[in-house]
């Protein structure tokens, strides 16, 4: 949809699909209500702040909206298409997919949730270098690396969600 269809849009057309971006009701409700926006520059900059303003407690919840790296989203859903399209860059090398998948276990292990990242652009050795580079981090570090990888998440996705 363009800016005009998403301004004119009805918030419950919309819920779902911006919570398919991120799955945080305030930050939802933090774009819906700001509506109308002149124009995408002003959104971004809006859904910006509402991402870097989450707190933990929203950070883990919109976690729970996304797959491990390297497996494969089932289901027809916005937010399905969208992950298969992201992790395009996994390919099908089975040892790559085996590391990954150890890898992803391994992070679960030291952090208690999934490994996040905007995998967008990435190789598979990219992101498994940095799911490895990232075990390393302490607690603090790596939840702030998390809450950015999920800020650019969520902006790419609206940006897919609102064209020009």
């Amino acid at each position: 949809m363009d800016l005009v269809e998403f301004n004119a849009a009805p918030a419950d057309r919309l819920r779902p699909e911006l919570a398919s971006c991120c799955d945080v009701p305030r930050w939802v409700d933090g774009i819906l209500v700001k509506r109308p926006y002149g124009d995408r520059s002003v959104l971004t900059a809006v859904a910006d702040q509402l991402a870097r303003e989450l707190d933990s407690s929203e950070v883990d919840r919109a976690l729970r909206a996304h797959p491990r790296i390297g497996d494969r989203p089932q289901g027809a859903g916005t937010e399905a298409a969208w992950s298969r399209t992201e992790q395009s860059g996994v390919g099908d090398d089975l040892g790559v997919r085996e590391a990954l998948a150890e890898g992803n276990r391994l992070y679960e292990d030291r952090f208690g949730r999934v490994f996040l990242i905007c995998a967008t652009g990435l190789s598979a050795a990219q992101m498994l270098g940095s799911l490895q580079e990232r075990l390393t981090n302490d607690d603090a570090a790596e939840a702030v690396v998390v809450h950015e990888e999920l800020r650019k998440i969520a902006l790419l996705r609206l940006h897919k969600l609102v064209t020009a």
